[in-house]
């Protein structure tokens, strides 16, 4: 089985690459690329996303073909696809980080800014927090409630179906932290930066 990290330069993503290699060992081949032919032919593919809405999203569009790669493989083949942090807002019709800019669609909602109840919050959400899980999400096998995940971010992903929010984090307000809608899972926090657990969770997408 092969796992795809997309690499479309949107920030370091060196500690992704580091965690779901150390979660494969050698049962599993991680490729790290933006070549369409290799995330056409993954089995899964991980799309991370460091910065704002818009420069992943811009990052995303200068790859000639990427993004209808990604639709392809998500909407249409149903394969699985795990979004980290911006890779997560990005499912979202619309972002309003620096500027309107669309997202992909594939999970109707918006990413808005969180709100900090008037300077109550520091913003960005920068640590670890508790998750709630609020239903059964295969990512989440043998994962307790209630287990700290680390989470860098300033805005959130808000979906119209509540039915696809996996967990959420209170900060300011219950915030979406994971979704997941049939064969496309996201996490607003980063697994591989939230240790054992997080680590758990990488060995549950890869194992899907």
């Amino acid at each position: 089985m092969n796992v795809t990290i997309v690499d479309y330069k949107s920030g370091n993503i060196s500690s992704v690459i580091n965690s779901f290699k150390e979660v494969a060992k050698d049962k599993v081949i991680i490729e790290v690329t933006s070549d369409l032919n290799k995330i056409k032919s993954s089995d899964k593919v991980v799309l991370p996303g460091q910065g704002s809405f818009k420069s992943c999203v811009d990052a995303l569009n200068k790859i000639k073909g990427l993004t209808d790669t990604l639709n392809e493989f998500a909407i249409n083949y149903k394969k699985p696809l795990l979004g980290i942090c911006v890779g997560l807002q990005m499912f979202a019709d619309v972002g309003y980080e620096e500027t309107e800019t669309k997202g992909l669609g594939w999970i109707s909602g918006k990413v808005s800014k969180i709100d900090n109840q008037n300077g109550k919050y520091k913003l960005p959400h920068i640590g670890w927090n508790q998750i709630n899980i609020v239903k059964d999400s295969k990512i989440f096998k043998d994962i307790e409630n209630n287990s700290h995940m680390y989470f860098v971010h300033s805005y959130e992903f808000v979906p119209n179906d509540k039915k696809v929010i996996s967990a959420t984090t209170d900060y300011s307000s219950n915030i979406v932290c994971s979704v997941e809608k049939e064969n496309i899972f996201g996490t607003q926090f980063h697994p591989e930066k939230s240790d054992r657990i997080g680590l758990k969770i990488i060995d549950n997408f890869i194992n899907l």
